[in-house]
């Protein structure tokens, strides 16, 4: 017994990485597969994967960030395998560069990917659920540097952060529904992510693995929870942001006030505000200039 028998899942950025592994672990807990992947042969090959090892599958190239692409597969999983029960926000790319140096396209297409790219595909999902009444699950992929912040990422740690608040409102529209969406923040070395690391520390890493040590940045590592959210198993946890990798699984708690000052029950006197913002940050016990969040991270490298 798996946690998605008789269960129909889309997986987008299915083709490789963290969504590889999410695909195939969703196969391995009994689930269906459509496989969403823009590029066309690397999902065929993950379905191909699947159906080989027994499991149900079906590719369906394309960008999902395209409205008609995402109302495909929602159209796939009803036409090939009778419904949809999750949908797995996954795929992304990186553009990384200070904000200065930053172009219009390399912006603008991180911010398609990621933000439309979430949004297409569940809405097409949503619009099913509500007209079916069948209930579904929602498993979005925000990131550290949206939740922390990092260097060079302004484009990717703004989709990111758009992503963990979209996740956490569609929870609260989809309520009503029995539709849960929550959100992770993995940790993992891929395709996208593996340059970040020191030659020293990708040496080492290397050892690590020739010695039959856990890896634990391996994609494949995110996966299991993905199929658990994925999954009836979690139908009480809805507008959550869950940090995942390695054999760890932690939980933000969502932006909440600290501490606060108040005038004397009049609008504030611009002048009087200097002298009292030590006050704010001191009761808060935050530091009023740049920090670093991500040297706060438990575990550092980014997805």
């Amino acid at each position: 017994m798996g946690l998605l028998d008789d269960k129909v899942v889309v997986v987008t950025g299915a083709g490789r990485g963290i969504g590889r592994g999410e695909a195939l672990e969703c196969a391995r807990q009994g689930g269906a597969v459509v496989v969403a992947e823009f590029d066309g042969e690397a999902g065929d090959e993950v379905a191909k994967e699947i159906v080989a090892a027994g499991g149900r599958a079906v590719a369906v190239p394309g960008d999902v960030a395209d409205a008609d692409v995402a109302d495909a597969l929602v159209t796939a999983a009803v036409e090939n395998f009778g419904g949809l029960d999750a949908v797995v926000n996954n795929a992304g790319i990186l553009r990384d560069r200070t904000l200065v140096k930053m172009s219009d396209a390399e912006w603008d297409d991180v911010i398609r990917v990621h933000l439309r790219g979430h949004f297409a595909p569940t809405r097409a999902a949503c619009r099913y659920w509500r007209e079916t009444q069948r209930p579904g699950h929602l498993v979005h992929t925000a990131s550290t540097s949206g939740i922390l912040g990092n260097f060079g990422q302004s484009n990717y740690g703004a989709a990111k952060a758009g992503i963990a608040a979209f996740s956490t409102i569609t929870a609260m529209e989809m309520a009503r529904y029995h539709v849960t969406s929550n959100a992770i923040a993995p940790s993992a070395l891929t395709r996208m992510t593996e340059s970040l690391l020191p030659p020293d520390v990708r040496e080492d890493r290397q050892a690590m693995l020739e010695r039959g040590e856990f890896d634990f940045f391996d994609p494949e590592n995110v996966a299991p929870f993905v199929a658990y959210l994925a999954s009836d198993a979690s139908a009480h946890i809805s507008g959550k942001v869950f940090g995942v990798q390695g054999d760890s699984i932690e939980l933000y708690q969502p932006f909440t006030s600290v501490a606060e000052i108040r005038g004397d029950g009049h609008r504030w006197d611009p002048e009087a505000i200097p002298e009292r913002m030590a006050e704010l940050f001191d009761a808060a016990g935050i530091d009023p200039a740049p920090e670093n969040m991500m040297a706060r991270s438990r575990h550092k490298i980014i997805s």
